[in-house]
């Protein structure tokens, strides 16, 4: 068997990735199209019948918990609530690749969606990756079967974006037998009914943050009213409130003054399930609104017959394809090195800290992008409804609401693409990837650079692997201009800080698509792949225009006179390609895509 790559974190900004190294839907086994098959029936069958229940939960509160932990039970029986959890402790210890396809799949399901994948991602990732023996064993196998579901309590009044700013304190007791916590978490999913809380506090008060196991039941623990909300009105969401609230002092999690670690890696898992979740609500809307298109008449045919709506369609299936590219070659990732990690060691939790940190990067590309994909589906899937997209009755008009807060959720889109380029140039600096030296000959070699042109010995999709890696080159030629201006204090530039991360994503975005194509003709050939490689030509035609319009923004913020002169001529230059029939290209896109009556690629 061959064995897996194990790449640095961000390299693909600095190498040719081979595709048949990438992992895309395609290779899904057996075992994968089970964990699919499981998670839809499950959905349907238990789930969908009671969404009205739960989305309407303020006419009967204690019902509709009731229902969740009913529901969370049945999974907890079929084992879609263990799949990273060790078989030792009751789990299924399964791939990564098992636990996105729940994410993705379990969204029909709505709120309840929400609070299951709450409960498997950041309500018990903290314990399966950071927790002792004792504490796996204590809590891991009541939460793999649903007996015990989880929440995570990070954000405070005050305390958002910035977690490290947390007002919660711990005390140690006279006795040095437990930590009194005192603070308000808010914002808490799951808040309402979840029996173990992860949360974070200041140890005596110090900077010392520090991660807490906290039981519902704990003396001072109490919680608010549900907040009435725009969208995900079936799950639950409240405040906590620790007052004097006696945790053992077994019941830390990790290592004291080491609850940043715990907290910001569990950030990474949880933004990039986001991800899993944009793609799978996508994937609805897209069949919804076809489906809907294809039966409404209007002029005397189906309104999928015209050409705006061709339009929306092909662009809704393939902003989705590049977002499940991207989704699952990231999984295929950190699959790969969290396999490394000795479940058993002593320092599991740095070795998983180290292994999941190595990708932190592209799982803030995935939230953004995805979460920022599905706003735009959604958006579509409403404007195809027309007035009815607007009413209740009909299913976008939640999507379009519930969708929302994905671009909120695990810290909001803005702070996340300065956390991408803020990421890379850290990483650079460390000396741990060669950035700024690629940088320098991305510098020297851009100059002389000539305007790419269609090759009759490209064959298929050769064309877009050069244009993708001449908007590698742009950004690395920006990245280094942008250190080099304005060294330490870029950190106060955000708005360079995000053009940089708009060219990262629509980089990443990019090769995703173009790889999984690439394998695809490996594997079955140039006419099976058909509807990839023309998502893929449409994909890299629009996102290198966009490409040249950040660089000319990130120039015009950087240089004035006659050195911008000189930049922007280089990179009218080197940014210049031959565009393709984007109408064409769509309206066969769409075709595919209505005849099918789902997305499909």
């Amino acid at each position: 068997m061959k064995q897996k790559v194990i790449r640095k974190g961000s390299s693909f900004f600095l190498e040719e990735v081979p595709a048949g190294e990438v992992f895309t839907p395609e290779d899904f086994g057996e075992e994968h199209e089970m964990i699919i098959r499981t998670t839809e029936r499950f959905v349907k069958n238990e789930v969908v019948p009671q969404a009205d229940v739960l989305e309407h939960k303020e006419e009967d509160l204690e019902r509709a918990f009731e229902l969740h932990r009913q529901l969370m039970l049945k999974a907890g029986e079929l084992g879609l609530l263990g799949v990273d959890i060790e078989e030792q402790y009751g789990g299924a210890e399964m791939d990564v690749i098992s636990s996105l396809l729940i994410a993705e799949h379990s969204t029909l399901s709505g709120s309840f969606g929400l609070t299951m994948n709450d409960h498997t991602g950041i309500g018990s990732m903290p314990l399966v990756f950071f927790g002792n023996r004792a504490q796996k064993e204590k809590y891991l196998p009541a939460m793999a079967r649903g007996e015990k579901i989880g929440c995570y309590a990070l954000t405070e009044p005050e305390a958002g974006t910035d977690a490290m700013s947390i007002k919660a304190t711990a005390k140690l007791s006279a006795d040095g037998k437990y930590y009194k916590l005192d603070g308000t978490k808010q914002y808490v999913t799951n808040g309402g009914f979840a029996d173990i809380i992860f949360t974070y506090a200041k140890v005596d008060g110090a900077d010392k943050m520090t991660a807490f196991i906290v039981e519902r039941d704990f003396e001072g623990v109490s919680t608010g009213t549900e907040e009435k909300k725009m969208g995900i009105r079936g799950s639950s969401t409240c405040s906590i409130f620790l007052d004097s609230a006696k945790v053992p002092v077994e019941n830390v999690l990790f290592e004291i003054g080491r609850g940043h670690i715990v907290a910001f890696n569990i950030l990474n898992l949880g933004r990039f399930k986001l991800a899993a979740s944009c793609v799978g609500v996508a994937k609805i809307a897209i069949e919804s609104s076809v489906g809907y298109s294809k039966e409404r008449v209007q002029f005397g045919r189906p309104i999928c017959q015209f050409g705006l709506m061709k339009h929306k369609i092909a662009e809704m299936a393939t902003r989705t394809y590049i977002a499940e590219s991207m989704l699952y070659r990231t999984g295929g990732l950190i699959d790969t090195i969290l396999a490394t990690v000795d479940r058993t060691a002593e320092d599991v939790g740095r070795q998983s800290a180290r292994s999941i940190g190595e990708y932190a990067v592209e799982c803030s590309i995935n939230k953004v992008y995805c979460s920022e994909m599905l706003g735009y589906v959604a958006d579509e899937a409403v404007q195809m409804y027309g007035g009815y997209g607007y009413c209740e009755d009909y299913p976008v008009e939640r999507i379009y609401r519930d969708n929302r807060i994905f671009r909120i959720f695990e810290g909001t889109n803005e702070i996340n693409r300065v956390l991408i380029t803020g990421m890379l140039l850290r990483n650079a600096l460390k000396g741990e990837i060669p950035l700024f030296a690629e940088a320098e000959k991305a510098k020297a070699e851009l100059p002389s650079m000539e305007p790419l042109t269609p090759s009759a010995d490209d064959g298929p999709l050769g064309y877009q692997r050069k244009l993708v890696d001449r908007a590698k080159k742009i950004f690395l030629f920006l990245c280094g201009a942008a250190a080099q201006k304005y060294e330490m204090a870029i950190e106060e530039e955000e708005e360079v800080l995000g053009l940089l991360a708009d060219i990262a994503q629509e980089v990443y975005a990019m090769e995703s698509g173009l790889l999984r194509a690439l394998k695809s003709v490996d594997s079955v050939g140039e006419q099976q792949s058909k509807t990839k490689i023309e998502m893929v030509r449409l994909y890299v035609n629009d996102a290198m225009v966009r490409v040249s319009g950040y660089a000319r923004q990130l120039l015009a913020a950087m240089e004035t006179g006659e050195a911008l002169d000189s930049q922007l001529a280089t990179l009218r230059k080197v940014s210049q390609f031959t565009p393709l029939n984007g109408v064409q290209l769509r309206r066969g896109i769409a075709d595919e895509i209505i005849e099918v009556g789902r997305f499909t690629c």
